[in-house]
């Protein structure tokens, strides 16, 4: 008979393993103290992974030692319990990540006899008070966790109807036109870097795609509704969408817009009035930091019409790049002809498949193309890249690039908090 595969265990939470821990305190309380770390209370930007971290490494020896217990909870505080005879060690400890957070406004407007910080208790005097605020934690932090719950549930529901939901049907386009004129779409707009990854995995940002959401603005304005089901009304949604994403983008005080940009356009905006309109509100010298992205079947559609705009644009000083090639239409895109300045081609796991053959394809592609007037986008694992890179593609977009961005953030983070500590050391042997 077939072994049955195991189910893992799921890991306790802290906040489990804290309550257990106040149960088995009670008969052993004696010469038994804990600290309580308020962090929840600190701003979220001082709340990030690496700062945690960073407060978590710092107990390290005093846990080694088995001088006492740590527990990080799920709402970032932090509760420490210890032998007496650590005080002296553990109050260091807790003053040193003091320090990690002394810009915060928690800190900063503390008064000269407050302590917002931290709370110290002795575990033998104070037990029944530790243990109704843990249960109180434990208790919110569960309904916190059904609630998400709840809220992942009826979003996954959401989106499965819409994936198979109602057809869009021209009554339904009007009705969300109409309301996007009125509608602030400012928290609709997303953010996707374009970056070189090196041999290590570190991301070199490039320039990033402006875009608004379709699947948030389907989930906010009508849920139920599948907007891709009709290719030619959806087409003229996005239409409406280049006005309001023009609109934003001259708008710096709506959206935050740094460095080189890139957006999507469909031809038929970039010969309206009110990119005429956008291109004069906006200074000469920000045309040359933005990238408009047209797709190939709006290109192919009307090629006449693309030729005159893509002349008219890049005229003005914007770049043009070509979106939407797949391994089938590749072979048909020649960006020189077509005048483009760079091409965007969506990563998909055949071509790893398709052997040799397609990746010489590639190659060849990219070489007569130009290294870095490729895209490779929807990049969603590291094999992606490797292939991208061994066909010569230099740039890169998608979550895959999205996440390594994050990680450099933290490392880069979590050096710059153990510069400081270490500083703080320093300054504090230099005081002895």
């Amino acid at each position: 008979m077939a072994e049955t595969e195991k189910t893992p265990k799921r890991m306790p939470s802290q906040e489990k393993l804290l309550m257990d821990y106040m149960q088995r305190l009670e008969e052993n309380k004696d010469d038994r103290k804990a600290v309580h770390l308020h962090l929840s209370d600190l701003k979220p930007y001082n709340r990030r992974d690496s700062h945690l971290q960073a407060a978590i490494n710092s107990f390290e020896n005093l846990i080694k030692n088995l001088n006492g217990q740590l527990f990080a909870l799920n709402n970032a505080d932090m509760f420490f319990f210890f032998k007496a005879t650590a005080l002296a060690q553990t109050e260091t400890v807790v003053q040193k990540v003091r320090f990690l957070f002394s810009d915060d406004p928690l800190l900063e407007d503390e008064g000269p006899d407050e302590n917002r910080f931290s709370t110290w208790y002795d575990a033998s005097r104070d037990y029944k008070k530790i243990l109704h605020m843990v249960q109180s934690i434990v208790e919110s932090e569960e309904k916190t966790k059904t609630e998400k719950r709840s809220r992942t549930d009826t979003r996954a529901a959401l989106k499965m109807r819409q994936k198979k939901g109602d057809p869009l049907t021209p009554e339904i386009l009007f009705r969300v036109e109409n309301a996007l004129e009125r509608a602030d779409l400012s928290n609709l707009v997303r953010r996707q870097f374009i970056c070189s990854v090196d041999a290590r995995m570190v991301p070199v940002q490039s320039f990033s795609e402006m875009f608004i959401s379709i699947n948030d603005l389907r989930e906010t304005m009508v849920p139920g509704i599948n907007l891709l089901s009709n290719r030619w009304l959806f087409q003229h949604l996005t239409e409406t969408l280049d006005v309001r994403m023009l609109s934003l983008l001259s708008k710096t005080d709506t959206v935050t817009v740094t460095g080189d940009v890139s957006f999507n356009a469909n031809v038929g905006t970039l010969l309206s009035q009110e990119f005429q309109d956008f291109d004069e509100n906006i200074a000469a010298s920000r045309r040359g930091s933005m990238i408009i992205e047209l797709q190939t079947v709006d290109i192919f559609s009307d090629l006449s019409a693309y030729t005159f705009a893509r002349e008219f644009v890049q005229d003005k000083g914007y770049r043009v790049c070509i979106d939407g090639l797949t391994l089938h239409t590749m072979p048909m895109i020649d960006r020189e002809r077509l005048g483009a300045d760079m091409v965007k081609m969506q990563w998909h796991s055949d071509m790893v498949e398709g052997g040799p053959d397609i990746q010489e394809k590639i190659r060849a592609m990219v070489k007569r193309t130009g290294a870095n007037k490729v895209i490779l986008c929807r990049v969603d694992n590291r094999e992606a890249v490797d292939f991208g890179q061994s066909t010569g593609i230099n740039l890169f977009q998608g979550h895959f690039v999205e996440n390594l961005i994050a990680e450099d953030g933290r490392r880069r983070e979590l050096l710059r908090l153990k510069r400081r500590m270490e500083r703080a050391e320093s300054e504090e042997s230099d005081e002895d």
